[in-house]
């Protein structure tokens, strides 16, 4: 009985396996159909797709681009479709549209992810700033097996976020990784050269020389090392790293500039006379205004250089930083051996070379307005409008050529406005005038009635006031009369305000209002602006100011030059770059004399130089290195700017 039951559920048992195997046939009958089509692509699938990723080997991203979109609209859900949304990613982070690349990425479904498409992620959240995303998902790709172009990728942006988050040392330790893949290497190594050279103290560099003395990186550190040595005089020093730096069979891209360093040490090089240093802030916050000084410097080495024998400027970024402007210098001077240094243009740039240049005995031609840079060394000169150079130029019109005697002042209560103040009471007086009255008002002033009561010597603290009332028939006689406030006569003749174009078209109006529509106005190159007019209306008509460059002059060599600078930048010119062109036509026209052999005879050239044509005015330089100027002087008539000497 027992063995009937067993062998009945035995068989049931069987039968269960059987039906089992059964279904399980029925599926995979069903399913190998699916598998096989997806193993085998749709006619025209795979040659797209090829296509395009040939396209993109070869440098043609654009039409890549575009192949691979089409391929995507048509293929979506084709197992190609993945490496095309990478390779999408890939051109657009090359094209520097890394926001876009995320958005194909995060396409690619997270479970199939690659190493390659994380890589990708990484890259583009720290190209994108957010750097703490970025670092976290490439610090995972560590022991992925990264190779060829991706492991360049990986470590060079690793170097990247290390610098950005200024971990210099650590920065530099990837890029070293960096070199030692495949790939063009130079930016990089420019990179890491900037590092040394910039922003790295000397015991870092020091760091760098040891951790990596057998590649580029650690010899491009022991050439700033000498460097260093150099500037701190110990020529010893200096001269045992270059001579082991040269002897070193390790190849890296400042070769040239280490012999040059050796051969200056050893007394073999001269001057180079067709060489000329040029200190700007190319970055920073000052970086604008560094590109317009160098775009005027560079039209006039243009010309120069068509018709006469070629001259180099050797562009230098101070980063208006006065540590990477000294060594700057530095290089400029000891390696590059310029004949002289144009700039620097920021104050504290400029203050930290000038002692420098004394050292040297180098010429330092400068645009600084930093005040009494000059007079501090015989090898510094100074090519800028200055306060001092406008307040004379402004005095000497007013009280020569017009002959006025007493004058007001009406100054802003800030830095610039304090010192324009001084210096033209200090010129007023040399001239032989007199300043009768000087008020000051708040930087952020709208309302000048106080200071201006105070001028004219009125209670600043007193209401107007107001007429008496008027009977019905005085009322209407006084229809016909035009009403006329009564204000004491004003104690000068003339009124210098030394402020900028909207602020004279605030204070110009309440001039006239309390009886000054006669007085003389006088002013800086501030006003020269179309705002003046255009703000001040006919309270300024008969204003007189002063500017080194005036766009509109009728001397043909400034017409000249505002034609040439059109035509070439397709923008008016400002001052700054009338300035640098004279400070480079200066220079050059010196370098064009034979008879000048070395910096010494340079210097002595630019203190003798003597009304020099410039497009910013007749320029001389007086015994301490000032340049004195023929200023354009401005006046507003009928409502335009016109020239007036």
């Amino acid at each position: 009985m027992i063995a009937g039951k067993r062998r009945q559920t035995t068989g049931v048992s069987m039968a269960r396996i059987a039906v089992r195997w059964l279904m399980l046939l029925l599926m995979l009958l069903v399913l190998l159909p699916a598998v096989a089509g997806a193993a085998e692509h749709r006619p025209g699938e795979e040659e797209l797709f090829n296509d395009a990723q040939m396209l993109y080997r070869s440098g043609a991203y654009d039409e890549a681009l575009a192949r691979f979109r089409s391929f995507i609209l048509r293929f979506y859900d084709s197992d190609l479709t993945n490496d095309a949304y990478l390779t999408i990613a890939r051109i657009l982070q090359h094209q520097g549209q890394c926001d876009d690349a995320l958005l194909y990425l995060k396409r690619i479904p997270q479970a199939q992810q690659t190493p390659a498409s994380q890589l990708m992620q990484g890259v583009c959240q720290v190209e994108t700033d957010h750097l703490a995303d970025g670092l976290q998902q490439l610090r995972g790709l560590f022991d992925a097996g990264l190779e060829g172009e991706d492991a360049s990728l990986f470590y060079t942006t690793l170097f990247h976020a290390e610098r950005d988050n200024n971990r210099l040392v650590p920065a530099i330790a990837f890029a070293w990784r960096a070199l030692r893949t495949p790939g063009d290497h130079g930016p990089l190594l420019a990179e890491v050269h900037e590092l040394l050279e910039q922003r790295l103290s000397e015991a870092e560099v020091a760091e760098v020389r040891f951790l990596f003395a057998d590649s580029a990186i650690g010899q491009d550190a022991t050439l700033q090392l000498a460097r260093r040595a150099l500037a701190h005089k110990d020529e010893a020093s200096a001269r045992a790293l270059l001579q082991q730096l040269l002897a070193s069979s390790v190849a890296f891209p400042y070769h040239a500039d280490a012999d040059r360093l050796l051969a200056r040490l050893s007394g073999e090089v001269n001057v180079e006379r067709d060489a000329v240093g040029v200190l700007l802030p190319l970055s920073g916050r000052y970086a604008a205004f560094g590109e317009l000084v160098q775009r005027g410097m560079e039209l006039a080495l243009k010309l120069h250089n068509e018709s006469h024998s070629p001259v180099r400027f050797l562009y230098r970024d101070s980063a208006a930083d006065p540590e990477v402007s000294l060594r700057q210098f530095g290089t400029l001077v000891n390696e590059e051996r310029v004949m002289a240094i144009a700039g620097p243009l920021t104050a504290t740039a400029a203050e930290a070379v000038v002692d420098r240049a004394t050292q040297e005995r180098v010429p330092l031609l400068t645009l600084s307005q930093k005040p009494g840079l000059p007079e501090t060394s015989p090898y510094v000169f100074r090519d800028s409008l200055t306060v001092t150079l406008q307040a004379r130029a402004l005095a000497r019109y007013a009280v020569q050529e017009q002959g006025l005697r007493s004058f007001g002042i009406l100054y802003p209560d800030n830095r610039t406005g304090k010192d324009f103040a001084t210096q033209f009471a200090r010129a007023v007086a040399a001239e032989g005038g007199l300043v009768t009255a000087m008020e000051s008002y708040g930087e952020k002033d709208t309302d000048f009635r106080r200071p201006v009561r105070r001028l004219i010597g009125l209670d600043p603290n007193a209401r107007e006031q107001r007429p008496p009332k008027l009977t019905p028939e005085e009322e209407l006689e006084d229809l016909f009369v035009p009403e006329e406030l009564k204000f004491p006569a004003a104690p000068f003749e003339a009124l210098f305000i030394p402020d900028y174009a909207e602020r004279i078209g605030l204070i110009a109006p309440q001039l006239t209002f309390y009886g000054l529509d006669n007085t003389q106005l006088l002013g800086i190159n501030g006003w020269n602006s179309r705002d003046l007019v255009r703000l001040a209306g006919r309270y300024v008509d008969r204003a007189v100011f002063v500017d080194g460059f005036f766009r509109y002059s009728s001397y043909p060599f400034v017409k000249e030059f505002v034609d040439l600078y059109y035509k070439t930048y397709k923008e008016e010119p400002s001052i700054l770059e009338a300035q640098a062109f004279d400070v480079a036509n200066i220079l050059l026209s010196l370098l064009d004399r034979p008879e000048l052999r070395d910096r010494e005879d340079l210097r002595d050239a630019l203190a003798a130089l003597r009304n020099y044509p410039g497009v910013t005015g007749a320029t001389s330089f007086n015994a301490q290195g000032e340049a004195e100027k023929i200023l354009f002087l401005l006046q507003v008539q009928k409502g335009k700017i016109v020239q007036i000497n």
